[in-house]
């Protein structure tokens, strides 16, 4: 899931303009304060046993050591395999919010990724935790409707097989699988996450659209958008799924920097009760932290911004407060998919949203990636880390061109980013 606020250079702008549609990719915070607002990283174990074959850098780029979690029995390697890793060139994916209706309009050009979609329709097609959401994956991409796209439960799969196709489309061009073969690390927006773990054949492309699809409906059932407690139908074709939690919200803060942005969290905390109550969520780049909470916290920090300083506040368009506690009902549900799925060692770097950093144990990964939605999203920090590490070269595969305006708003004089799309 990631926030479409036009680059984040643009953010005010595009805000204004009512195009800010976050998923919850937002992304971090100073180091020092990344790690004390982590409070997922002290469920981490404290030692793990194993160690992995040596690898040299070109066989981890080609090839992955299979090591994989079985069911019902947790099986642990040397989590630090990537601890020293190298960059040079970067695989970017978007999370939600980058989705657009039009995308995939070229997919009939490249078999391969045609190919993707023709999967995707035969998962989505079919029950998975006693939920029906049947649809044509690629009809909804390109030709609509806008509030079906969005959905959450729609929107991440269609980012997740638009960028997985992204990869084909380069690897159809002249050159395109050299560049593929080039890159010794991958990092995702939130939902972003699932793509780059499976480029980095961390699990199948069909186990990875199975969590996605979990993932967003998780999150939605999780998730309500109403003042009082309701129960929301999400209509999918002829499905029909149930929302109802507490009702939460998301709000983008622009203008101040993280420790104001907690500073105003914390005042706004005081007004309300504590199961109101908000916190920094998405730390995405410096000017521009997304706050996800109870709605009458986020009412609270609305009506506190401007004495902070901060230039504008923006009521983001997703169902609830994605990244926070709000979150805990998916939890639960992702914890039992991920324990049935097959997660590998990824072949190379994967960073995680949690703690800016890359592991290589799968039953971690596995954590992590529960903890995911209810920890804060660390994409500045795990951006600030790679461009300090030297890197060359990076590629935005996906729809839309939001992590290339975030990179340039984290370092104006970082490569520039090219995107690939179908």
């Amino acid at each position: 899931m990631a926030m479409t606020v036009a680059g984040c250079a643009g953010g005010a702008a595009a805000a204004l303009a009512g195009r800010v549609t976050t998923d919850i990719s937002l992304a971090v915070a100073k180091p020092t304060r990344m790690l004390s607002s982590s409070s997922a990283l002290s469920s981490l174990p404290s030692k793990l046993v194993g160690k992995l074959p040596a690898q040299s850098a070109a066989s981890r780029r080609r090839g992955f050591v299979s090591m994989s979690v079985s069911v019902g029995a947790e099986v642990t390697t040397n989590d630090g395999a990537f601890a020293d890793y190298k960059v040079s060139t970067a695989f970017l994916f978007p999370g939600q919010g980058a989705q657009a209706v039009g995308m995939g309009s070229e997919v009939h050009t490249i078999p391969a990724a045609a190919a993707l979609y023709s999967k995707a329709n035969e998962i989505l097609g079919k029950r998975f935790a006693g939920h029906c959401n049947r649809y044509d994956l690629l009809d909804i991409s390109i030709n609509g409707p806008k509030e079906k796209l969005d959905s959450t439960v729609v929107s991440q799969p269609a980012i997740y097989v638009a960028s997985l196709a992204a990869v084909e489309a380069l690897r159809a061009r002249e050159n395109g699988q050299a560049i593929i073969d080039s890159v010794d690390v991958t990092c995702g927006l939130s939902l972003g996450e699932y793509t780059a773990l499976a480029f980095a054949n961390a699990f199948s492309f069909e186990d990875g659209l199975k969590l996605v699809k979990l993932r967003g409906e998780a999150m939605q059932l999780g998730s309500v958008t109403s003042y009082i407690f309701v129960i929301r139908w999400i209509e999918v074709d002829d499905c029909i799924a149930a929302a109802d939690a507490t009702p939460s919200a998301m709000v983008s803060v622009i203008g101040l920097d993280a420790e104001k942005v907690a500073a105003l969290c914390e005042s706004a905390n005081e007004d309300v009760s504590e199961d109101e109550r908000v916190q920094i969520a998405n730390f995405l780049c410096p000017g521009n932290y997304a706050v996800s909470g109870g709605v009458k916290g986020v009412e609270a920090l609305e009506a506190k911004a401007k004495s902070f300083k901060a230039r504008m506040t923006v009521r983001l368009a997703v169902a609830g407060a994605f990244h926070t506690r709000f979150m805990s009902p998916a939890v639960q549900k992702l914890e039992a998919a991920l324990a049935d799925t097959e997660i590998r060692t990824p072949r190379i770097p994967v960073i995680s949203n949690v703690d800016a950093a890359p592991h290589s144990d799968p039953a971690t990964i596995k954590r992590i990636l529960a903890q995911q939605v209810t920890s804060p999203v660390q994409w500045e920090t795990t951006l600030k880390t790679l461009l300090g590490k030297g890197l060359q070269n990076s590629y935005e595969l996906g729809p839309g061109k939001v992590i290339a305006g975030i990179v340039k708003r984290i370092d104006k004089k970082a490569p520039a980013v090219e995107n690939i799309s179908v």
